[in-house]
């Protein structure tokens, strides 16, 4: 069984520059992140209403969203840790989406590590 991690998001944070420097993977993060928080909501409202497309656009959105982080992940060379079960996976997930990006842009971070790669 993998380890705990008491504090996630400082835990989250502490790796995620060294897990994001691909520049590939940095410009699927800039679409597939807005794609997921826009299909949250979407599913969200889909529940709330009952409403099937709703419902069905979100979970779609959500499924392609991740599949494009997925993809971006497989190109870097320092890999995420692997998920310790559902739970763990659905709370990791819905921390980086919701609050790890963000603050890895709005830091400045995501540009530093654009800059980085970008380098000759």
């Amino acid at each position: 069984m993998r380890k705990r991690h008491p504090n996630l998001l400082a835990w989250q944070w502490q790796h995620y520059a060294d897990q994001h420097r691909h520049p590939t993977n940095l410009l699927l993060h800039l679409i597939a992140v807005p794609l997921f928080l826009l299909s949250l909501i979407l599913l969200l409202i889909g529940l709330w209403q009952l409403g099937f497309v709703p419902l069905a656009l979100g979970i779609i959105g959500l499924i392609a969203a991740l599949a494009l982080q997925a993809h971006g992940h497989r190109l870097e060379q320092q890999q995420p840790e692997p998920f310790n079960g559902k739970r763990d996976a659905v709370k990791r997930l819905l921390l980086e989406q919701c609050v790890t990006f963000p603050r890895f842009v709005f830091s400045g971070a995501w540009w530093r590590a654009w800059r980085q790669r970008r380098r000759p």
